[in-house]
């Protein structure tokens, strides 16, 4: 019996790097999984993968800024596999992407904005969303922050504010829900290589 035979789980950023590699291996473990993506092509890709090795999944497309695709993602979830019962917040962004990295005192306003749009809304709108559903399978959320969220790093003062917030905002609902049967919880890897992260010096 696979380690998560019978459970539906929901996967943000799952079209590459860390989503893409949680989504095929909660699937061999015998999940169904939702991922969600706003690279379409590559999620597309990887749904099909899953599949064809006798998985089970289904690609939606997830702008995590957009509160209605998160909303829509969960109903997706719930509406073709009955229910939700883990939820992986791993969407985001770097210091690099988007023009950076940045001096504090030469960050432009968007690059700032870009990050907590993506690092930290994001998270906050798809627990919001899910933790109805959560509660009722006595399920799970894993907020993805980064070890900058725990120690700050140089030049990336706008990754490490978003990451060191999903960090507090973890424990926060954490402590909010101490009395429900969910288990919210943050980890924070250190440089994982990736195709967004493989060019970075």
């Amino acid at each position: 019996m696979a380690r998560l035979d019978g459970k539906v789980a929901l996967i943000s950023g799952g079209s590459r790097g860390q989503g893409e590699t949680e989504a095929r291996l909660f699937a061999r473990e015998g999940a169904k999984v939702v991922l969600g993506d706003i690279l379409d092509y590559e999620g597309i890709k990887v749904e099909a993968d899953i599949n064809k090795a006798g998985g089970n999944a289904k690609y939606v497309h997830l702008d995590v800024t957009n509160e209605a695709d998160w909303t829509a993602a969960v109903r997706v979830s719930v509406n073709m596999f009955g229910k939700l019962d883990i939820l992986i917040n791993n969407a985001g962004v770097g210091s690099r992407t988007h023009g950076g990295p940045h001096p504090a005192q030469d960050m432009p306003s968007e690059h700032w904005q870009t990050l907590m749009s993506i690092n930290l809304d994001g998270v906050f709108w798809c627990c919001q969303a899910a933790l109805p559903h959560l509660v009722e399978t006595r399920g799970n959320i894993v907020n993805i922050a980064s070890n900058a969220g725990l120690m700050g790093q140089a030049y990336t003062v706008a990754y490490s504010t978003t990451k060191g917030a999903v960090v507090n905002m973890t424990r926060a609902l954490a402590m909010e829900f101490a009395k429900e049967p969910v288990r919210i919880n943050a980890v924070a890897p250190g440089g994982v290589v990736t195709s967004m992260t493989q060019n970075y010096s």
